[in-house]
């Protein structure tokens, strides 16, 4: 039986996921509505509304996990007082967003991706981060996060 969702799918994906967070940090550079930006990014590539959604974000300690709508556009954009912590991650700004799969794993309706994604920022400083995500295929027939686990690669002492 051929899977419903494809490894196509998920590098799509992950292109759409990337271009996404540059384009909140385009938004807040040029002075835009980038909170509600955000939010659109958090409703089309989240699966908030649609069951449990685990998310830790790389540079979340205080509050580590985001199960909520709100606390996940807190993490990319700030602002939220009960989040004091959030800085916004896509508001660096991000120039360009590549990801680097060690691994995808495809059943049927759910997929999972691990690697290392790159985050270039307008120095071209390019920043390396782990990451798993999981996929889930909604009725819409759009893959919806509801996994998603980063982290700073282990620097030894």
């Amino acid at each position: 039986m051929k899977p419903v969702i494809q490894q196509t799918d998920i590098l799509e994906a992950q292109k759409l996921w990337g271009n996404a967070i540059v384009k909140i940090g385009q938004a807040f550079r040029e002075n835009t509505d980038f909170k509600k930006l955000a939010e659109n990014v958090v409703g089309e590539f989240y699966g908030y509304g649609l069951g449990t959604v685990l998310f830790k974000p790389t540079k979340a300690s205080a509050k580590q996990f985001r199960l909520t709508f709100e606390s996940a556009v807190s993490y990319f954009v700030g602002g939220n007082p009960d989040f004091p912590e959030d800085k916004g991650f896509a508001l660096q700004p991000w120039k360009n967003v590549r990801f680097e799969n060690a691994g995808i794993i495809i059943n049927d309706n759910s997929a999972f991706a691990m690697g290392n994604y790159f985050f270039t920022d307008y120095n071209n400083e390019e920043t390396n981060v782990e990451y798993t995500f999981g996929y889930q295929l909604a009725k819409n027939g759009k893959l919806k996060i509801y996994l998603h686990h980063s982290s700073l690669p282990f620097r030894p002492f």
